[in-house]
């Protein structure tokens, strides 16, 4: 495996297994991933909190499906945030898309599999022309498992997240007419997702951000300083682990451009 770009800011967050399970409730209230009972699992995800990617994701990987979604947490992280070059960011994520499906195959009550997969093959679609993604039904699978993750764990405030996104790019895409045709996608529906999300993890810097976005797609000019609001809002925040730091980072560089 290519050595990963490194997160800049890695020493900023000095996990130890201690304090990953002490604040772990915290760490893990959007995506509600159980505390793993395996201490190479629990190592992973110290690995992951810190910023470090790549040793999470190898790591996750040496413990099979047990370490599954640690491995596709990490890579997806990455590869969002840090991957520089489009190419490999799409090979990241059809990695992911593939074991969080073969995930979700041996256990379906896993919210995480679910979301992962959504996430992986969503992140996979934006990247790919708006005729591909469409083709290959990718769409329809991205939302039928973000709306399965939400089934088996409602208060997934990611898959909220991740699911009111969908509904405001669909729309975006292809217009509010086809997109509910097609997809369901409908602008109240993803404005509720959000306003959820946000009630589940009121100190999430990503759902204001994506919130943001959302707003501005489907609102414009008219929800345009409510939008401001939460990227000013995201910006200020302060990050508790490395991913945190890069919702952050994220929001500082909305407001700046």
């Amino acid at each position: 495996m290519a050595t990963w770009t490194a997160f800049s800011c890695r020493d900023a967050y000095p996990f130890d297994a201690h304090s990953v399970k002490k604040y772990w409730s915290q760490l893990h209230a959007g995506d509600q991933e159980p505390l793993p009972d395996d201490e190479q699992v629990l190592q992973a995800w110290v690995h992951f909190h810190r910023g470090e990617f790549q040793q999470a994701s190898e790591l996750g990987a040496l413990a099979g499906l047990r370490g599954a979604s640690v491995t596709n947490k990490a890579t997806c992280i990455y590869a969002n945030y840090l991957e520089p070059k489009e190419r490999n960011r799409l090979s990241l994520f059809q990695d992911v898309a593939e074991r969080a499906g073969a995930l979700a195959a041996a256990e379906p009550d896993n919210a995480n599999a679910f979301y992962w997969y959504a996430y992986a093959l969503g992140h996979y679609s934006q990247g790919i022309s708006v005729a591909k993604a469409l083709a290959q039904g990718l769409g329809g699978r991205v939302k039928s498992a973000l709306e399965k993750a939400i089934v088996l764990q409602p208060r997934h405030a990611d898959a909220h997240i991740a699911l009111g996104a969908f509904h405001a790019d669909v729309i975006d895409k292809v217009g509010t007419l086809i997109a509910n045709m097609t997809y369901g996608a409908k602008k109240e529906t993803c404005l509720n997702l959000f306003e959820k999300a946000l009630s589940l993890t009121p100190q999430s810097a990503n759902a204001r951000v994506e919130y943001a976005n959302a707003l501005v797609i489907l609102e414009g000019d008219k929800r345009l300083r409510e939008a401001t609001r939460y990227y000013e809002q995201a910006a200020a925040m302060r990050a508790f682990d490395a991913m945190e730091h890069l919702d952050v980072e994220m929001a500082q560089t909305e407001l700046a451009s």
